[in-house]
């Protein structure tokens, strides 16, 4: 496909929807209130909105460039940027790492599935805290259960990512993302009218600088990182789409800010809703499948049907907030094969669902009835999740800041960012910057202390 004959997002909105919808995940809703729990409350969400500015959004921004001025999947991007060159195992790394993601995400995106039809069933109704711990265990375990809803789940994205880049990918998005904020704020004002709820608003509020230390900073960078979907291709592929007329700092801010709403609109569910209970919301990813179904009928149990309603539309959003994510990392691998290897955008988008159903079962039975197979004394889920996030995201956004900020011609960097100079850019000098010396140090920091070596 020629340069010029490339399908675009059919409106602003939908690039915005669209690429805040891949950055949005379950990240955003266990992993953020977990970090500012164990990081002093509101003294963490200030330290991340810092870091989301000086890191995030300027990494945002050179993947959007990146992939908008080579209007090309994420490895050819840097083929066409820089022919001849090794960077374009940067951009292969990405489609790896979405190749990689997809596979053990559909194994918890699938995990919401179930908790819908436990929800709707009252299933919930009448468990301690150990029944809850008990089931949770079992359905994981399950030799086929979690492997049905996975590939129900990759099949459901897969009917979108066929659909194509505006009938499939941006008119989910728009239907998808306002869905997702409808019961973000329906759950949030429940949560926060509970009897007790003031505690976990003042937790969230009110800041805690006695516990701000460098771990503290190293957290809020890692989380502004990973929450923003930085280094696995989908921002840059996403991209590609855009119409020469986006305003690529204006959208990464956008962005950004949608992203961060979710988190923190997801913290007045969780902290509020915890508190009121007397539970602390420090359980990681057993926070959305164990604790919160707990809290749920703690809350609500005297009034059973609004029990049932709430755990519904929150298991809703999760669904929603996983499919967002797993449409992005498909695309990235479907655009990918479309491409490079000139399929069929129908054959390249069923060798991906089919490659990843593969991996998914094989992650999903590495918690259950092959755990006791370990690879460096982790399951093959914890092996993917540890290699993807903690190592090749890092690295991948280390580069790209550095491809951007080093190698990249700077003509090349101005007119993509001011649209050929029809935007007033104020902040340019200062980006680059960013990209040069901050981004990388700061993401190398990052890179150390996820392997550990700063503990």
């Amino acid at each position: 496909m020629a340069k010029n004959d490339r399908v675009h997002f059919g409106s602003k909105l939908g690039v915005i929807l669209a690429s805040a919808g891949s950055a949005v995940g379950l990240g955003n809703i266990w992993r953020f209130p977990y970090e500012t729990g164990n990081h002093g409350g509101a003294a963490f969400i200030l330290i991340y909105l810092v870091c989301v500015l000086i890191l995030g959004i300027p990494i945002m921004i050179s993947e959007f460039l990146i992939g908008r001025r080579s209007r090309a999947n994420t490895a050819g991007a840097y083929q066409k940027l820089a022919p001849g060159t090794h960077w374009r195992w940067v951009g292969r790394m990405g489609v790896l790492v979405g190749f990689l993601i997809l596979g053990y995400y559909s194994v918890v995106a699938g995990w919401t599935l179930e908790f819908i039809g436990e929800s709707a069933t009252n299933s919930f109704a009448g468990k301690s805290a150990a029944d809850f711990i008990a089931s949770f265990n079992g359905f994981v375990g399950h030799p086929w259960r979690p492997v049905a809803w996975l590939i129900v789940f990759l099949m459901a994205t897969h009917f979108i990512i066929v659909k194509g880049v505006e009938k499939g990918i941006e008119k989910s998005a728009k239907i998808m993302m306002p869905l997702l904020f409808i019961l973000l704020i329906i759950l949030a004002v429940c949560s926060i009218s509970l009897p007790g709820a003031n505690a976990g608003i003042e937790f969230l509020l009110k800041p805690d600088f006695s516990k701000v230390d460098g771990n503290v900073f190293l957290g809020a960078m890692g989380q502004a990182f990973f929450s923003l979907s930085l280094g696995m291709g989908c921002l840059c592929t996403y991209a590609s789409y855009f119409r020469s007329d986006t305003n690529l700092p204006r959208t990464a801010f956008n962005v950004a800010t949608i992203d961060t709403l979710v988190a923190i609109l997801a913290g007045f569910i969780i902290f509020p809703a915890a508190f009121a209970v007397g539970i602390q919301p420090d359980a990681g990813p057993s926070l959305l499948f164990i604790t919160l179904p707990n809290v749920f009928q703690q809350a609500f149990g005297n009034l059973p049907w609004l029990a049932v309603v709430l755990s519904l539309m929150f298991y809703l959003l999760l669904a929603v907030a996983a499919l967002t994510s797993t449409i992005s990392l498909h695309e990235v691998v479907t655009a990918y094969l479309h491409e490079e290897f000139k399929l069929s955008r129908s054959k390249a988008a069923t060798l991906v669902t089919a490659g990843c159903i593969f991996l998914g079962t094989l992650c999903s039975l590495s918690l259950g009835i092959g755990k006791e197979c370990t690879i460096f004394g982790m399951t093959l889920f914890d092996l993917f999740d540890f290699i993807t996030a903690k190592l090749m995201m890092p690295i991948g956004g280390f580069f790209i800041a550095i491809f951007t900020g080093w190698y990249l011609d700077k003509k090349i960097v101005w007119e993509e960012i001011s649209n050929n100079g029809t935007l007033k850019v104020s902040v340019y000098r200062l980006l680059i910057f960013i990209l040069r010396y901050i981004a990388p140090i700061g993401i190398a920091l990052i890179f150390i202390n996820e392997l550990g070596f700063l503990k």
